[in-house]
């Protein structure tokens, strides 16, 4: 390779409630206690990551009316959670879904703008929508929206929620020691946004933070999501983490900049990976085999299944064969209630392409689960590792990673102590922090106020 090395980015996800997290283990954690988020971020911060991550969870999962098993009690308010660990970190970026669904522009906007202030430029916004009236129920809107009007909703809040941050200038506030803050313009936070989701108008209470903006993140697949992501967002949380897919994922979004004006380095491309390490290889793949049969109970095969076959399995063995009936095609009853970990949206095709493979390779249910939904993006001895995520980001297939580690709190301290180091080596990756902010560890411009001129009261955006 010619030239200087493409610098992997790195960040560090708060495992959560999903597939990935073994609490059988003797040292996985409690996943609302302080001590494990504190741990977690701090290991994160040692290792010089860019950010850390927290997925959120706005309803306990139910799948035939009873909670999942990946499911319990204990989703602290990501703000919260966010807040805390900034008193306790000085570098590491603090992201947090927030969903633009059930929420309003100016709350968010107001909680994200106090954390980059206590943070000082440290905060980033995992935008997402949700799709089910099942959380719905928990919110005063409560429904659902189909996904056109999702991410036109999104889109809007995005806009709306823009326009407060950029309803301060960077020069409107100044601190005076005997009588504090005081506003120069007396239009400063002013602002006026109407159109069929938003109608607000006031003044925004919050001055621009250090980074003017959050960084923005996006999670969405879809073609509207992808379009989205490029218009909008500085970095995509995406699932595309093999090397084909990777890449033609990153070829296919990094092209669609140029129409927004955009170029290849204003966002990024950060697939989520899972990772077991090993001495050797072998002693690697040893373990990822008991992780996977940890992370894949018999009960959280049949449940997976049900999601398929719209029926339920309750009565099959999950080290038995699939059943031989075929999935219901009708109204998908069994997911009602945001259980799921995957909506197929050909059942039939899904359930005949799984039985193919059960038969030629003399699979159970159980094992058929975790043979079509692995999560181990990365398998082996440090080294090994190391090479596949030099090797991926390289080829530009990605532009770094979100790790999801199987156990909390520590899940994370083995790479941080064995593949960072190598792959600091290699001259892919930080010894230390450049810069304070996050957008300063993404290599992300600070953007200035798109308001060139204050929106009088009553005008409609």
């Amino acid at each position: 390779m010619t030239g200087p090395r493409k610098q992997i980015h790195l960040a560090a996800h708060f495992p959560g409630v999903n597939n990935t997290t073994v609490w059988s283990d003797p040292q996985a954690g409690s996943h609302i206690e302080f001590d494990s988020f504190a741990h977690f971020a701090r290991t994160a911060e040692r290792a010089k990551f860019d950010f850390l991550f927290l997925a959120e969870g706005l309803r306990l999962r139910e799948q035939g009316g009873l909670i999942h098993d990946l499911d319990v009690v204990g989703r602290p308010d990501t703000f919260t959670v966010l807040a805390a660990l900034a008193a306790v970190t000085d570098r590491i970026g603090l992201a947090g879904t927030i969903n633009s669904t059930f929420n309003e522009p100016y709350e968010v906007a107001r909680q994200f703008a106090s954390l980059d202030h206590l943070s000082a430029g440290r905060a980033a916004w995992n935008v997402v929508t949700s799709w089910d009236a099942f959380t719905g129920e928990n919110f005063r809107r409560g429904g659902f929206l189909a996904e056109p009007d999702r991410y036109t909703r999104a889109e809007r809040f995005l806009r709306t929620a823009g326009e407060l941050f950029d309803s301060w200038h960077d020069d409107e506030i100044v601190a005076d020691q005997e009588s504090g803050v005081f506003l120069p313009d007396p239009e400063a936070g002013r602002f006026r946004h109407r159109d069929r989701h938003f109608d607000i108008a006031g003044r925004f209470n919050v001055p621009r933070g250090p980074q003017g903006r959050p960084v923005i993140f996006q999670a969405g697949d879809s073609e509207e999501g992808r379009e989205f992501a490029a218009a909008t967002a500085d970095a995509i949380f995406s699932r595309h983490s093999t090397f084909d897919a990777g890449r033609a994922f990153y070829t296919d979004v990094k092209g669609r900049l140029a129409r927004h004006g955009r170029t290849p380095h204003d966002l990024l491309i950060l697939p989520a990976a899972t990772f077991v390490l090993g001495d050797t290889d072998a002693e690697a793949r040893e373990r990822a085999h008991e992780v996977r049969l940890s992370q894949v109970s018999g009960q959280t095969a049949i449940k997976t299944l049900e999601q398929v076959w719209n029926r339920d399995l309750s009565g099959y063995d999950p080290d038995g064969p699939l059943p031989a009936i075929d999935p219901d095609p009708g109204e998908h009853t069994v997911a009602r209630g945001r259980a799921s970990v995957r909506m197929v949206r050909d059942p039939v095709a899904t359930a005949k392409e799984w039985r193919q493979l059960a038969e030629a390779e003399g699979l159970s249910i159980r094992e058929l689960v975790i043979r079509t939904s692995g999560r181990q993006t990365f398998v082996g001895s440090p080294a090994t590792v190391a090479d596949a995520i030099d090797t991926f980001v390289q080829a530009d297939a990605g532009d770094g990673f979100i790790l999801v580690p199987h156990l909390t709190p520590g899940g994370l301290d083995e790479f941080a102590d064995t593949v960072v180091p190598l792959l600091q080596e290699r001259g892919a990756f930080r010894r230390e922090y450049r810069g304070s902010t996050l957008r300063d560890h993404l290599g992300l411009a600070r953007p200035s106020a798109t308001l060139a001129t204050r929106t009088p009261e009553g005008a409609t955006l």
